[in-house]
């Protein structure tokens, strides 16, 4: 049984992304959303995204100086497990398991509310199609923003690292710098781009469907915030290992 609902559910799912694209009727009103949803959904996230990785990257560099390094290493060893942690694993992954419950709460908030006060129906009627209308610019507007929140998350992440050196006196500055700079590769960063474009699909594909298919009133569309965020942690989990794995 549950594998049938689960496969149901997958079913709908492909149909509904299989409305959702498609060439916009008006292109002039899917740009306006467009750049309406890149606001609301990425430049809008920007604070929370900076703040969590400046503290995050400060701890992390505590945290490899008092339990990791010792005389027995190299005095850069916590400037360079600091970057390889914030370029591998936070800024591409645990960011998007944090902006799953901003972003993707949001948009199935949104999509359930217009669909239990039959916003969605209207659109219907008179001939739109509103999962295109609805959907589509929220996808292209996440995708389109994660990559440079990604990457404003790496730099805080290096400025909180900072900020303990000069600050907290946990370490020599030149130290961290010189652990920075050790054995760096530049596919690091790309890899941990591509991985947050998959991950924003997901979360505002996954948030959109969640919205978009609620049925009753609102009780209902706040089962629908919670299983969308519910679902998008999971996908984001397991597509971490396969695309880690296949990048690496």
């Amino acid at each position: 049984m549950f594998i049938k609902k689960y496969l149901t559910v997958f079913g709908r799912y492909l149909m509904l992304m299989g409305r959702v694209f498609s060439v916009p009727e008006r292109m002039r009103m899917f740009f306006k959303q467009y750049i309406k949803d890149m606001t609301q959904l990425g430049v809008d996230s920007i604070g929370i995204v900076l703040l969590i990785s400046f503290f995050i990257g400060a701890v992390i560099c505590i945290q490899m100086k008092l339990n990791i390094q010792s005389p027995w290493m190299p005095r850069w060893v916590s400037g360079y497990t600091t970057r390889e942690i914030m370029l591998l694993e936070f800024s591409s992954s645990i960011m998007c398991l944090i902006l799953a419950g901003k972003v993707g709460s949001n948009i199935a908030s949104e999509l359930g509310t217009m669909r239990v006060t039959q916003q969605i129906d209207a659109l219907e009627i008179m001939g739109v199609n509103s999962a295109n209308y609805l959907i589509l610019p929220k996808i292209m507007g996440m995708i389109t923003m994660m990559p440079f929140l990604v990457i404003f998350s790496s730099a805080l992440g290096i400025v909180g690292a900072y900020a303990t050196a000069y600050l907290g006196h946990v370490l020599p500055p030149d130290d961290l710098t010189l652990g920075l700079q050790h054995d760096f590769r530049s596919w690091f960063v790309w890899m941990s781009i591509v991985k947050s474009l998959f991950f924003a699909f997901i979360i505002s594909s996954v948030s959109s469907y969640c919205g978009y298919t609620v049925e009753g009133g609102s009780v209902e569309v706040g089962k629908a915030s919670t299983t969308s965020v519910v679902s998008s942690s999971v996908l984001i989990l397991f597509s971490d290992v396969f695309l880690t794995q296949l990048l690496s």
